[in-house]
């Protein structure tokens, strides 16, 4: 199952229905992908540079690589700045990416900032989702790189070595997320806890209802020699 991402914000989807576009972008993931409405966008802003339905409407890869090619050469033309994360990301229907592309392009023709753009990083994978589910419903380390690696991705970059690396950096992901679950429940994963986590889970307990500040820290935390003794 496809991760959930945040729509547009009101003031853009007002925006894109005031530019009367031919056809009412509903899923922007598919939507955006071909380039189309992000050409019909800017030949309402340029008519006289970019000529309605200049692009193909198609959703083969050809097709895709060809408008986004012309759009790039526009937007380097006119000093937009797109970034090409985003343009990848829409291309390859990753979840987030045409809406952010779409974001970007409302703040640099309007000139109006869009706050939860400032402090958010470029990152199409399924990470945040993942973590969102229940530690059963979450994605094996083969659904993970399915999720995050399309098919058109190793059409357009057939290099095994690349691809093995984006494959190696999915993997590493799932493999952080996994040793998180495992630190976050161990009795899930039948894992026991040495004998150094009991002592400090035991110390945490005995301080949490003592001001720690009124207690020396030799007395607090040094061990006293009966105590090893008695382990040994």
């Amino acid at each position: 199952m496809a991760p959930r991402q945040p729509g547009l914000p009101r003031a853009v989807l007002r925006w894109l229905q005031s530019l009367d576009l031919p056809a009412c972008p509903r899923h922007c993931r598919r939507d955006f992908s071909n380039g189309y409405l992000v050409a019909e966008i800017l030949a309402r802003y340029f008519p006289a540079e970019i000529r309605s339905r200049a692009c193909g409407t198609g959703s083969s890869l050809p097709t895709k690589l060809s408008n986004w090619a012309r759009l790039q050469r526009f937007f380097a033309k006119h000093n937009l700045s797109v970034a090409q994360e985003l343009i990848e990301g829409t291309i390859h229907c990753k979840p987030g990416a045409a809406e952010r592309l779409v974001q970007d392009i409302y703040s640099l023709l309007t000139n109006r900032c869009i706050k939860s753009l400032q402090d958010r990083e470029i990152d199409f994978t399924d990470y945040c989702y993942q973590t969102q589910l229940p530690m059963v419903a979450r994605s094996t380390a083969s659904k993970a790189i399915k999720n995050n690696i399309r098919l058109t991705e190793i059409m357009m970059e057939p290099s095994v070595t690349i691809n093995r690396q984006k494959a190696n950096a999915v993997i590493n992901m799932h493999m952080r997320m996994r040793m998180q679950e495992r630190e976050e429940d161990p009795r899930r994963f039948n894992i026991k806890r040495s004998f150094r986590h009991h002592t400090v889970y035991h110390l945490n307990c005995t301080t949490s209802s003592t001001n720690i500040a009124s207690i020396p820290k030799e007395k607090a935390f040094a061990p006293s020699c009966k105590f090893f003794s008695h382990i040994i």
